[in-house]
């Protein structure tokens, strides 16, 4: 077995790909839709591609920045970096394609996209991963910030395969269902096992809203995760616009 790379090791670190829509899939409560529907799912299919780099900061553990351009319909992606020796890496690729990849493309390059996507576009997936329990535990206390939010707990279950099974996430909406803050709790035994950060810096990328700024502790270390240098193509223009 290969040693991981970088990209792979931070993948595990947050997020990771979940089964989609399965037969026999929980109930979702409405909040599942309403929320999606917040960040631009009905018009979704508007977007012909969007540009952004994710960043992570946790001071004296961890920095590094990934440039990504996903064109949604044809599932192409094209991603800029490093490898794990610091070594500049670019790539594009299709996803329907990816076994015949080279294997920097399929076991690091593929799994860091899903990672930053499901920053990137976490309420849809909330709405289009049909593997995972949604309830709606109404208004709590929120973990970092004053008052009271409405806590939606997402939770994929261990035998749902994907990268990190058995993760559970804690949305805190506002009343205009919103996220405010977010808990994350890792399913497995690898470190960071809790995640706690809030959703702020706000942007429309075309029909898209994106919280651009996420600041909070992993497993107690301050923690930095945000987007930056986001734009966005819409259907019929090749004039990329700046998120705003």
């Amino acid at each position: 077995m290969t040693k991981p790379g970088r990209s792979t090791v931070i993948r595990c670190l947050f997020f990771g790909a979940l089964a989609l829509a399965t037969s026999g899939a929980p109930t979702r409560p409405p909040i599942a839709e309403q929320l999606a529907k917040t960040y631009g799912l009905d018009s979704f299919g508007q977007l012909d591609a969007i540009r952004y780099t994710f960043n992570i900061q946790i001071p004296g553990l961890l920095s590094l920045s990934r440039s990504w351009v996903w064109e949604p319909k044809t599932g192409q992606v094209s991603y800029e970096g490093k490898d794990k020796d610091g070594k500049p890496v670019k790539a594009t690729y299709l996803r329907s394609q990816l076994n015949s990849q080279p294997a920097n493309v399929k076991d690091e390059i593929e799994p860091a996209f899903v990672n930053d996507q499901y920053w990137l576009i976490f309420p849809f997936h909330v709405y289009w991963d049909g593997s995972a329990d949604v309830q709606d535990m109404g208004a709590q206390k929120l973990p970092l910030g004053k008052g009271s939010a409405k806590r939606v707990v997402v939770k994929y279950p261990a035998e749902a395969g994907g990268y990190t099974p058995g993760d559970t996430w804690e949305l805190y909406l506002g009343a205009d269902n919103r996220v405010e803050e977010m808990v994350y709790h890792r399913g497995g035994p690898k470190k960071p096992s809790l995640l706690a950060v809030s959703w702020t810096g706000y942007k429309k990328a075309g029909p898209l809203l994106i919280s651009t700024e996420h600041r909070g502790t992993a497993d107690g270390n301050p923690a930095r995760v945000f987007f930056s240098n986001v734009s966005f193509k819409l259907t019929g223009s090749d004039k990329w616009v700046d998120a705003q």
